[in-house]
């Protein structure tokens, strides 16, 4: 057994990441989890920690805050009302107020980039963005 793993409890007591319980415990390990992915070159550790911390983070928001069945579009669509916000508001997300229409329309599919730029822009998880089978 290696070293680390010898008295998990202390590794707890000490201050390592844990199971989120709250959604206070979530705003605070979601500010850490932004903070760690901003920075242009993560250290091996750092990216240890997003990995942990983004694991912790989807097991909270999955089971608090289920996603329901929905297609990429009509999620974008919910967000934009939610936040009063139109079509040209999010175009520098997605490169234009043309791609936002397709993509709105469903005749164009989120890419990588546009589903990384919305989530930061809304503050949501990527997972809402993708099809759901």
């Amino acid at each position: 057994m290696s070293t680390a793993l010898a008295n998990p409890s202390e590794m707890i007591r000490q201050g390592a990441p844990r199971l989120i319980h709250s959604d206070g415990e979530l705003a605070e390990y979601t500010d850490a989890l932004f903070a760690l992915t901003a920075k242009a070159d993560p250290t091996a550790d750092e990216e240890e920690a997003i990995e942990l911390m983004t694991v912790l983070v989807e097991r909270y928001e999955q089971e608090r805050y289920p996603l329901p069945e929905a297609e990429p579009a009509d999620v974008l669509r919910y967000l934009l009302e939610r936040n009063g916000l139109t079509q040209r508001d999010i175009a520098p997300e997605l490169g234009s107020e043309s791609t936002v229409s397709l993509v709105l329309s469903g005749k164009r599919q989120l890419n990588r980039d546009h589903i990384a730029r919305l989530s930061r822009r809304f503050n949501v998880s990527p997972a809402v963005f993708f099809r759901v089978p």
